[in-house]
């Protein structure tokens, strides 16, 4: 193995974290209805509204904007509030700052980087999202120079699990496509997607919340599975 290749939100970057915090402190400023709703309930419908407005734009049903926009109109309909498109993203930027104030690492993922780099190992990420706004997370949170190069699918034209963004970061990096390992927390976008495209798949799965089922289609299919990255260079040994 000479790369490992990381997915960035939920792997390395606290995204789920950051995202709950960001929306509950956003709802506060917001008051009336918004407001006081329950909060448990309300951050779950938020993030819920993220997954499915992602997989809609991974399918190429909505541009990154739109994406964005449509998960703002989702969260405020409930309440009888209507968004035209400007309303839409004002409104998401609004929640994107509270968001950012709460932008961190997971805290074993600068411990796992420096492992893998004692070893002399290439480092990269590959992320479905906008490259401006991914390498802000990266700058931000201190992983810049952890890293050798950085894919994201809004900059490629093309996003996981497709095999071709796995196959343009083995090239990015020089080596055969089995020289190269992905780790993400996502089973069939991230792990499935690069063993399907030739890599090592290594599916995260930090909450364990893996059914009987996809541990036996993960085993099938090579695809190591770990609850920590602390367990990662070992299982690269």
């Amino acid at each position: 193995m000479r790369v490992v290749l990381f997915d960035l939100d939920d792997t390395l970057f606290a995204h789920r974290e950051a995202v709950e915090a960001g929306i509950t402190a956003y709802r506060e400023t917001l008051g009336g209805p918004i407001a006081a709703a329950p909060l448990a309930e309300e951050a779950a419908r938020w993030t819920a509204l993220e997954e499915e407005q992602y997989h809609r734009y991974l399918a190429g049903e909505f541009t990154y904007l739109e994406q964005r926009r449509e998960r703002s109109r989702g969260f405020v309909a409930p309440f009888g509030v209507t968004l035209s498109d400007a309303e839409a993203e004002a409104w998401f930027e609004a929640y994107r700052a509270h968001y950012e104030n709460h932008w961190t690492l997971h805290t074993d993922a600068l411990a796992c980087l420096d492992a893998l780099r004692a070893r002399r190992l290439q480092i990269g990420l590959i992320t479905n999202g906008d490259l401006a706004f991914q390498t802000a997370k990266i700058t931000a949170v201190g992983l810049t120079d952890h890293l050798d190069h950085v894919i994201a699918s809004g900059e490629v034209g093309v996003a996981k699990p497709d095999p071709a963004i796995f196959e343009l970061a083995a090239a990015r990096f020089g080596v055969p496509i089995e020289e190269a390992c992905y780790v993400g927390d996502r089973f069939r976008t991230d792990a499935l997607g690069a063993a399907g495209a030739g890599m090592l798949g290594v599916w995260l799965d930090r909450h364990g919340t893996a059914t009987p089922e996809e541990l036996d289609e993960a085993s099938v299919a090579g695809v190591p599975v770990i609850r920590s990255l602390a367990a990662l260079p070992a299982l690269l040994t």
